[in-house]
């Protein structure tokens, strides 16, 4: 067999799925996995009589492959990456390119990018989305790191990601060193945002509308034909009518604790650090955390009571109302997420190509929606767009779901119902349209207490001032900084 186009390393679920992708698209790969067994089960088993060569060193992995090498590191993010690229560099030549398709944080990502290229060689760490299934048909994919690379892999990355209505891949380059992860995080990050505004309206709907699990699937089905068109609406559908084996629904018997494996709370980490308020994401990522606490949850609704959920309006009115409100508060979402990776572009100096990031979400992805190709219109018609809350169509759209929203975010706390995620959209549209916040009087606070000065609406910009608020205190101030 000639030699092979790309090298993978590690074949758990997504490995192996990314393989097979790969050589149905009539590439021939290369495999190693530190489990040996896992290779011959894997060129026995599933990639019988393809062009996948099984190898069981790193160094018959890197002989098997064409010049400039490429090998594909689908390993535990953390520690495994940095070991098994000191362990690559040493068999690998100038040229030849390391990838990272792994979940790594994207500052392992900036590092390990410097380091491979001081050794002369090429990094590219990658996000890759669409679970167990879009690996095999389909993933998006958010290359970034040494911008050379990239010649060197987009007919393997365009070939295998997913496709949109015009065949344009889900798949481009993002930008330097850790652009790829980065985008990958904030994509990871509006996903725990999407989930939790879908449950808020579940819980919602079953709780304060008394609605069956029949009933609800009807109307995510309903949802899933108009402009809330998604993957996550589409599978929510489908989840809230599967029976258990007892004929009743089977999502009821689920444990009401919610995992993470950590992006969603690393996109708010990295708010915190960029100034950027995210703050429907933060709440989603708390929302799991509160929903961990089972047992102390359980024995405070023992003791702690509320109103008790009642409902007697025009529900089918509610429920579009709840569609207007789900809608407004996405576009929130995203408008959160977009402004994180505008910031990050400039602390990090990435040219990030935002118009084409909504392309690459379009398919593959776990937050793949129709409405992402309005996040890619409005980036195309404005590529300098602060906020997509600025852009005509989502002003508008938001605009006109306000008192939807208002009804449904009132409906919920006079129900006692949490909503979180709702709440907080809303929120921050309303502190994002107000010219002025109370922010005045905190600086206030902080001048009394500590000497922190404080900017005048009467002096120009950058000018900063101190009171003496109680007669005892002296002229001295302290320094200004950003946080």
């Amino acid at each position: 067999m000639s030699k092979a186009d790309i090298g993978l390393i590690g074949l758990a679920v997504m490995g192996e799925n990314l393989v097979m992708n790969m050589e149905s698209k009539g590439f021939t790969v290369a495999v190693y996995n530190r489990t040996t067994e896992k290779v011959t089960n894997f060129v026995e088993g599933r990639a019988k009589g393809k062009k996948i060569i099984g190898t069981y060193s790193l160094e018959e992995l890197v002989n098997n492959l064409k010049k400039p090498r490429k090998v594909m590191l689908m390993v535990k993010a953390g520690q495994p990456v940095d070991q098994f690229i000191d362990q690559l560099l040493p068999l690998m030549e100038p040229g030849d390119i390391i990838i990272d398709g792994g979940n790594s944080h994207f500052p392992d990502t900036i590092r390990r990018t410097k380091y491979v290229e001081e050794k002369g060689l090429l990094y590219i760490g990658t996000g890759v989305s669409g679970g167990e299934e879009g690996a095999l048909r389909g993933p998006s994919i958010m290359p970034g790191g040494s911008p050379e690379a990239w010649q060197h892999v987009k007919p393997i990355f365009q070939a295998i990601a997913a496709k949109v209505e015009d065949g344009s891949p889900c798949c481009d380059w993002v930008g330097e060193d850790g652009a790829g992860h980065f985008v990958k995080m904030v994509h990871n990050g509006i996903e725990y945002g999407d989930m939790q505004l879908i449950c808020e309206a579940y819980h919602l709907m079953k709780d304060v509308l008394g609605m069956t699990h029949d009933e609800m699937h009807e109307v995510f089905k309903e949802w899933n034909e108009g402009e809330l068109d998604s993957y996550l609406i589409e599978i929510t559908r489908d989840i809230l009518a599967y029976k258990d084996e007892d004929g009743t629904p089977l999502v009821e018997k689920i444990l009401d604790t919610a995992g993470q494996k950590g992006t969603g709370k690393w996109t708010g980490i990295a708010a915190l650090e960029e100034g950027v308020p995210l703050t429907l994401i933060g709440e989603a990522v708390f929302a799991r955390c509160l929903s961990a606490m089972k047992e102390e949850r359980v024995a405070a609704s023992k003791v702690l009571s509320g109103p008790k959920p009642s409902f007697t309006g025009d529900k089918k009115a509610i429920i579009e109302d709840l569609r207007r409100a789900l809608y407004a508060s996405k576009i929130v979402s995203y408008a959160q997420g977009y402004t994180l990776m505008r910031t990050a572009a400039q602390t990090y100096g990435w040219n990030l190509n935002y118009g084409g990031i909504a392309l690459m979400w379009r398919g593959g992805c776990i937050i793949r929606s129709a409405f992402l190709g309005k996040i890619k219109e409005a980036y195309d018609k404005n590529p300098e767009l602060t906020n997509l809350l600025m852009d005509p169509f989502f002003r508008e759209k938001v605009e006109s779901s306000q008192e939807s929203w208002r009804r449904i975010c009132a409906l919920a706390l006079e129900n006692g119902i949490p909503m979180p995620a709702f709440t907080s959209a809303l929120c921050y549209f309303d502190g994002y349209r107000s010219a002025r916040l109370p922010a005045n009087l905190l600086q206030a606070q902080r001048d009394y207490f500590g000497a922190h000065t404080y900017e005048r609406v009467d002096q120009p910009r950058g000018k900063f001032f101190h009171t003496n608020w109680t007669g005892q205190g002296g002229t001295t101030s302290a320094t200004t900084y950003n946080a």
